[in-house]
């Protein structure tokens, strides 16, 4: 009795603690930050004034759609722990998003996704995260390296032509690296067993072994659509405020973006907030286009895909059950 009204007081502690200190956060964010409140200030004037204001419906269409296919991931990847349905697999997802926007590098996803497990099999939940999160960066890396030899090519190759080559000889060592890990990942499994320090890690990850070529390849698949879907959203956003380029210089600017983005170390509380507006503005900025419709732009690209989603999600947190075996899908 003592032991359930222990449990029942703990659930209730954190989940009051992430309800504040994720409404704390944004009111940081918003309010005691004057810049960023200006320039939202700025966004919401020129959406409602622009002529292509309808962009960013479509933008905010595509919202469900992105963490939609995020969705479809994690139920393949859960289903190597348990049976888990479309529905459930959303709501994992959105309980992972709102944790991980109040911890460093999204760390929360991994504690939320978990929680909405039945199976007493965490530790699996956890190398499952990791394979999705993992399919998701080389994906990014993939996409962003093109995107990347575009500036190498136009803005560095004629001034400095060694250390481009440099760039790009470590660019396709990074593709096929990262390639090869994902589709041997029983590989990497016996290589961390094999370091003694590394040793403690494999029942995390070790239920990464037992995804199929088949398997990885349709995570892959689905990542790339996801980052499709990302990729239209920014696009969509910067044509909204007449960032004006050809497509190509909008495909090289975003995959750039993210690419950066992505290989840049960030200890954000607000989901690597600031690390992605200033590659964006650095890049746009080689372009010749003003840095703030881009960063106009890419606070949008946040505000939509992280803090609403992230907001919508504390529903989810909020009935979270310690124990969940019996509980319906």
């Amino acid at each position: 009795m003592n032991i359930n009204f222990s449990k029942k007081f703990l659930l209730l502690a954190g989940k009051a603690f992430v309800l504040l200190l994720t409404l704390y956060l944004l009111y940081h964010t918003i309010f005691t930050a004057p810049d960023t409140f200006l320039t939202w200030e700025a966004i919401l004037r020129k959406m409602l004034q622009s002529e292509l204001r309808v962009l960013f419906i479509l933008v905010a269409l595509l919202i469900p759609v992105n963490w939609g296919i995020e969705a479809m991931k994690w139920q393949l990847l859960g289903s190597k722990i348990e049976p888990i349905s479309y529905w459930r697999a959303y709501r994992s997802v959105m309980v992972g998003l709102t944790l991980g926007f109040i911890t460093p590098n999204k760390l929360g996803d991994y504690a939320g996704r978990v929680l909405e497990l039945h199976s007493d099999q965490h530790l699996q939940g956890i190398g499952a995260v990791f394979m999705g999160r993992f399919c998701q960066l080389v994906a990014t890396v993939l996409a962003g390296s093109v995107g990347f030899l575009y500036f190498i090519f136009t803005f560095y190759w004629q001034s400095y032509p060694g250390v481009s080559m440099s760039v790009v000889v470590l660019l396709v060592i990074l593709c096929i690296g990262l390639l090869l890990l994902l589709f041997h990942a029983r590989a990497m499994v016996a290589l961390v067993a094999s370091i003694k320090p590394l040793r403690k890690l494999v029942p995390y990850i070790a239920v990464i072994k037992n995804y199929t070529s088949r398997e990885v390849t349709r995570l892959l698949l689905l990542s790339l659509v996801r980052y499709g879907v990302f990729m239209a959203q920014f696009i969509l956003l910067l044509v909204m405020f007449e960032v004006k380029l050809n497509l190509w210089q909008y495909v090289s600017g975003v995959s750039g973006t993210f690419f950066l983005k992505s290989v840049v170390p960030s200890v954000s509380l607000l989901s690597d907030l600031g690390v992605r507006e200033l590659s964006a503005m650095y890049l746009f900025g080689l372009l010749d286009q003003e840095r703030l419709q881009v960063l106009s732009a890419s606070l949008s690209l946040w505000l939509l895909n992280i803090l609403v989603p992230s907001v919508l999600g504390l529903i989810f947190v909020l009935r979270l059950r310690l124990n969940r075996k019996g509980a319906a899908a």
